[in-house]
Formats: structure tokens, C-alpha cells, sequence
């Protein structure tokens, strides 16, 4: 089963939430979440910390990132790990491929046309707002 990784970086003040924007398919022209492929024999979060780092020059002293849920698609077979954190500072981002932006973290994220992963972007973010990070 192959491994992704998606990774939900907010502000220093928690109020906007980093995405990118897809420029080819799958989500072409839609906001996304970080992430990317867990290589083999790789650790989920070490996955995690390398996608942020390569997509976006965050690195490990700007942020603490949590496990937070996972999805399992048996059908495609693959599973997503969802990682979240909060920047400790401001960071100078540094897109790789697909421009990257702030949103405010009160946007409709179950919208459909405008955010990729039907509806799965809302859910993540619902579950922060209502249990945290999952740090413990």
C-alpha cells in the first residue's frame, strides 16, 4: 500500500492555514494541502518533515508536527498520514512547484470547487478546531 503524506501547517497565530496551489492534475487550479509519497522504508512523520522542507523550506526547528489522523482507501490502495503544526516564527516560504499561499483558517473548506480531496480539507480542519492536534 502505497504511503502519502499531508501536512497542515498554520500560522504563528493559528489564523491562516498554508496551501498551495495545484497546477496539474489531479486538483488541477485547487487549493491544497502540503504533502506528498512516503518513499519505501521511510517513516511516516520523517516523510512529513522532508515534503514540508523540499515543498516549502520549512524546516524542522520552525515547526513541531503532530500525527494527527490517517485515511486508508482500500480501493486505490493507499493511505494518507495527516500531520498538523504551528509555526514557531514567520518563515520566507520557498515554493517548489505549486504556488503557495496563506488562506485564512476560517474559510468554507468543504467547498468543493474551490478546495481538492472532496470535502476531506473541511473534515481536517474540523477536527482541529474541535480535539487540537493530536499532541498529547
Amino acid at each position: 500500500m502505497q504511503g502519502y503524506n499531508c501536512v497542515m501547517v498554520y500560522s504563528p497565530d493559528g489564523e491562516r492555514l498554508l496551501f498551495c496551489r495545484r497546477t496539474e492534475d489531479p486538483y488541477k487550479g485547487k487549493y491544497n494541502l502540503v504533502g506528498g509519497k512516503i518513499e519505501p522504508g521511510e517513516n511516516g512523520k520523517e516523510a512529513a518533515y522532508r515534503e514540508l522542507r523540499e515543498e516549502t523550506a520549512i524546516g524542522r526547528d520552525d515547526i513541531e508536527l503532530f500525527h494527527m489522523m490517517d485515511f486508508v482507501y482500500y480501493n486505490q490502495d493507499c493511505r494518507v498520514e495527516v500531520y498538523v503544526g504551528t509555526l514557531k516564527r514567520q518563515v520566507e516560504l520557498r515554493e517548489e512547484k505549486h504556488p503557495l499561499l496563506w488562506l485564512s483558517s476560517h474559510e468554507d473548506f468543504f467547498d468543493r470547487e474551490s478546495f481538492a480531496g472532496e470535502g476531506n480539507i473541511g473534515h481536517m480542519v474540523e477536527q482541529v478546531i474541535r480535539y487540537g492536534t493530536g499532541k498529547r
